[in-house]
């Protein structure tokens, strides 16, 4: 035997644990947000996530990249896309969840595949004191750890059902196809699936956020069933998860820019009029197929009012822009346990690198952002569960561009910092661990979709103009006065701040701060003493560096360590 080949000091993978189980700031933020909630389903969903043969299936579906096929080979249009088995296996594992429409199914529907059905049924709308939103958000973070590329048909099946409602009739059809826990890729009629999928489609190649400037046209083409039809010409430039059964659009009518329903699969059975022009190659999220688009007098049917497609379709932006804060919170837990794992096995000059004084100060700070990114996420999500409450619909336009903006900026320099703590094992894109590489490719996307952080803030400012967000905002703060003297100041001074709003200048620097201001008011209430005291001292009062890893010396690292591992002995 070749002595010299001999592999010791490399750590163990981090596999088979469950992930809701050791996820204690995920826990009691629940208990916070929603403190009757039966977490039954969660934790069966924790369990499998964490298995060897997920954790196979989220490896495979990203080394196996979609292919796609425009033609057959006798030249006939195909348009469809390949993916790899295990992307399907995620796909069902994530819609056999809930993930997808949970909130929006009436009780009584029928429960998932056998054995995917891992949220406690039935989830219906709030009543009874059920939480679905926050429990639907904690089991779409807890699959983000496992794989994020995915749940991007996921989280837009999410934002589009409600949207739906617009139009009562293709509604009526399809809401039950999507709120069912049946996975079925088959492209088919809508009525001959258990189960459908739903897309977006706005970019567009001179416009990006500005979807004003669209130039894709809606000619009217008469009525039937399903209301007013029309015929699209056009493209998109970024049209995400071009495989699903259907999207909601943007497009030109004669009365202004309006929402539109494109379906893949006509009600008479034929192909829609969409030619998959090709798929991107995208920095990061390679599961999931992103594509360019061409309509050729695609049939199409107006949702809501014409001319009105912007304030239609930002209603499905305000729950896709809730799961970039969801995804990116769920990638942090995962990079931080991947470093906690790592860090606990390796040793160097002599002791455990858990141990060195240094790397406790970067593996406490770590825990604190993403314990705080968590926070933010659920708090977020509690405000779709209490939608009749005028408070929490203040709350949710506040918070939704507060929390997409800073959650998902810390996001990759958390990863950087997480995948240093592994060294050169955390570069690499092989192995157990090399999921870290994955992670930190995929982070700029939640920062970049459904508006970039410019639009974040300046959506901000437009929130904070209405009088009953600054006082709900207010409102929040003011149950943690008296906590941490830093938090106090910087309460104080955000109402003056909130005066000036027609600058754009400082929107940034005001999006940063409430969002820090309303994290600590909330670790305060939902964290232990040593989580949000240094968090106050380090990222309000200022005992911190420009960098991770610059808590100050008297920073209770044990606690705040302990509270961070991923296994819980």
């Amino acid at each position: 035997m070749d002595r010299t080949h001999e592999v010791f000091n490399q750590p163990e993978p981090l596999v088979n644990y469950n992930l809701f189980e050791g996820n204690r700031p995920l826990r009691d933020a629940l208990k916070f947000n929603a403190p009757g909630l039966d977490t039954t389903g969660l934790m069966q969903l924790g369990a499998r996530l964490g298995t060897a043969g997920m954790q196979a299936h989220a490896r495979l579906a990203n080394v196996h990249l979609p292919e796609l096929h425009t033609h057959d080979r006798f030249g006939r249009r195909l348009d469809e896309v390949e993916f790899h088995p295990s992307y399907h296996a995620l796909m069902a594992a994530s819609v056999g969840a809930g993930l997808h429409g949970a909130p929006w199914a009436e009780k009584g529907d029928a429960p998932a595949q056998e054995p995917l059905d891992l949220l406690p049924p039935p989830l219906g709308k709030g009543r009874g004191g059920r939480s679905p939103h926050v429990e639907r958000a904690a089991g779409f973070m807890l699959f983000t750890e496992l794989e994020p590329s995915s749940l991007c048909p996921v989280s837009m099946t999410y934002a589009v059902t409600p949207a739906l409602r617009s139009n009562a009739a293709i509604y009526a059809d399809w809401a039950p196809k999507l709120t069912s826990r049946h996975y079925d890729p088959a492209l088919k009629l809508w009525r001959d699936k258990p189960g459908v999928t739903m897309g977006m489609g706005m970019t567009e190649k001179q416009g990006g956020s500005d979807v004003r400037a669209n130039t894709t046209q809606a000619a009217p083409d008469g009525s039937d069933a399903w209301g007013q039809r029309f015929a699209v010409t056009g493209h998109k430039w970024f049209f995400s998860a071009p495989m699903c059964d259907a999207f909601l659009i943007l497009a030109q009518a004669p009365a202004g820019l309006s929402c539109l329903f494109l379906p893949r699969v006509l009600p008479d059975g034929t192909r829609n009029a969409i030619q998959i022009q090709r798929l991107k190659d995208k920095l990061g999220n390679k599961a999931n197929a992103s594509a360019e688009v061409e309509f050729s007098a695609a049939s199409a049917w107006l949702v809501g009012e014409e001319g009105r497609g912007v304030p239609q379709i930002l209603a499905m932006g305000t729950m896709t822009r809730l799961d970039c804060a969801l995804g990116t919170s769920g990638l942090m837990r995962q990079a931080l346990s991947l470093a906690l794992n790592h860090t606990t096995q390796r040793t160097a000059f002599g002791k455990p690198l858990i141990q060195q004084p240094l790397m406790r100060n970067v593996l406490a700070d770590l825990a604190i952002e993403s314990e705080a990114a968590c926070a933010l996420s659920i708090r977020l999500a509690r405000c779709f569960d209490h939608q009749d409450s005028a408070h929490e619909q203040a709350l949710s336009r506040l918070l939704t561009p507060v929390a997409k903006f800073w959650i998902c900026k810390r996001g990759s320099q958390f990863a950087q910092e997480a995948m240093e703590c592994l060294g050169g094992n955390g570069y690499v894109e092989e192995g157990g661990e090399g999921v870290m590489a994955r992670i930190y490719r995929e982070m700029p996307v939640n920062s970049i979709w459904e508006g970039a952080g410019n639009i974040m803030a300046l959506d901000l400012l437009r929130a904070l103009r209405k009088p009953d967000a600054v006082a709900a905002l207010v409102q929040e703060l003011l149950v943690a006065k008296g906590a941490h003297p830093a938090l106090d100041r910087l309460a104080a001074a955000l109402p003056a701040r909130l005066e000036d709003l027609a600058s754009e200048w400082q929107a940034r620097r005001l999006a940063q701060d409430v969002a820090l201001a309303l994290q600590a008011a909330l670790l305060w209430r939902s964290a232990p003493a040593a989580v949000a005291d240094a968090f106050c001292d380090s990222r309000l009062a200022g005992h911190w560096g420009q960098t991770f890893g610059t808590l100050a010396s008297g920073t209770d690292f044990d606690s705040i360590i302990d509270r961070a591992m991923p296994r819980q002995v």
